[in-house]
C-alpha cells in the first residue's frame, strides 16, 4: 500500500510542482523577490496538492476539515524549513535561488510525503476522531 500511495503521491506532487516552479521563475523574473514567490506559490501548492493527495494519493475519506487542518500545520512546517533553506542558501552560501528552491523542492517533499502518511491522512488519526466522539 505505501508504494501505490508513495507512487500516486509522486504524481501528484511532479505535477504540482513542475507547474509551480515554472510559476516562480517568471514571478522572480518578473514581479517578485525569491522569497516572495516561494510564499505565494507555495500556498497555491498546499491547496492543489490537498485535493490531490486526500482524494487521489491517500484516500481519505474522514472529515476533510480536520485532515486539511493537520495538512496545514504539516505545510507550516515545510514552509519554515524551505524558506530558511531559500535564504541559507543565496545568503549564506552565495548560491542562485533558481538551484536552491529546485533543490529545496524535493527536500521539502520528502518531509511532506512522511508528515502525510504518519499525521494527515492516517487511520490513527481517522480513528482518534472518532474515539473521541467526533467523526473524522
Amino acid at each position: 500500500m505505501i508504494r501505490r500511495q508513495f507512487a500516486r503521491w509522486a504524481v501528484v506532487g511532479l505535477l504540482t510542482n513542475g507547474v509551480l516552479y515554472v510559476v516562480y521563475l517568471a514571478l522572480t523574473r518578473s514581479l517578485m523577490k525569491p522569497p516572495a514567490a516561494m510564499s505565494v506559490v507555495y500556498l497555491i501548492g498546499v491547496i492543489l496538492s490537498f485535493i490531490g493527495n486526500r482524494n487521489w494519493a491517500f484516500k481519505h475519506s474522514g472529515r476533510a476539515d480536520a485532515a486539511l487542518a493537520r495538512y496545514v500545520a504539516a505545510y507550516a512546517v515545510g514552509y519554515l524549513v524551505n524558506l530558511a533553506g531559500l535564504q541559507f542558501g543565496v545568503a549564506v552560501c552565495r548560491l542562485p535561488h533558481e538551484i536552491v528552491q529546485g533543490v529545496m523542492i524535493f527536500i521539502v517533499a520528502a518531509l511532506t510525503f512522511l508528515m502525510q502518511k504518519f499525521y494527515v491522512f492516517t487511520d490513527s488519526a481517522s480513528s482518534a476522531g472518532v474515539q473521541a466522539g467526533h467523526e473524522d
